[in-house]
């Protein structure tokens, strides 16, 4: 028994090695992004402080003044919302959908690095009106990672300049 298990996991891995599977590795930001200004209308916002620690841990100086500052992440909308997907037949909520959407860009002095483009996120979650006291929280939990995910996804597309 041992040795199929072995050679199973031997043909797995020979599988996937062969599709040209590869494990992704850390984004990496432009250079031009040595020194980023980020800005937004909401220093607050769970996307601005998101995208400023993963920037930091990347490497980047972020700077207070677009003046000091090589590149400029401009964070044109930055939206977050619920809505009520599905309902009973007393119309009463039974699922409703987190979204996050953001509109961005990244300028420095000499060309844009990446065109405004937009992106909306949503997560979905069921409702229960016995359940009320934690639904919030869940909402909030949701945002979070809704709002982690919109940031890795801003990191790929800086990684594929």
């Amino acid at each position: 028994m041992w040795l199929s298990e072995r050679l199973l996991a031997g043909v797995v891995l020979l599988v996937v090695a062969g599709c040209g599977f590869q494990i992704r590795g850390a984004a990496s930001i432009p250079v031009e992004m040595g020194r980023t200004y980020i800005a937004t209308g909401d220093r607050h916002s769970v996307f601005y402080r998101k995208l400023r620690a993963e920037l930091m841990s990347h490497g980047v100086e972020l700077v207070d003044s677009p003046v000091d500052a090589t590149a400029t992440f401009s964070i044109h909308a930055d939206r977050t919302g619920q809505r009520v997907l599905s309902v009973s037949a007393r119309n009463v909520p039974r699922e409703y959908e987190v979204f996050y959407t953001v509109l961005y860009s990244v300028e420095t002095d000499e060309e844009t690095l990446l065109e405004s483009r937009t992106q909306t996120l949503t997560m979905a979650y069921p409702w229960d009106e016995t359940l009320v006291l934690g639904k919030e929280k869940e909402e909030e939990i949701l945002r979070d990672s809704i709002a982690d995910d919109l940031v890795r996804v801003v990191l790929m597309q800086l990684s594929s300049l």
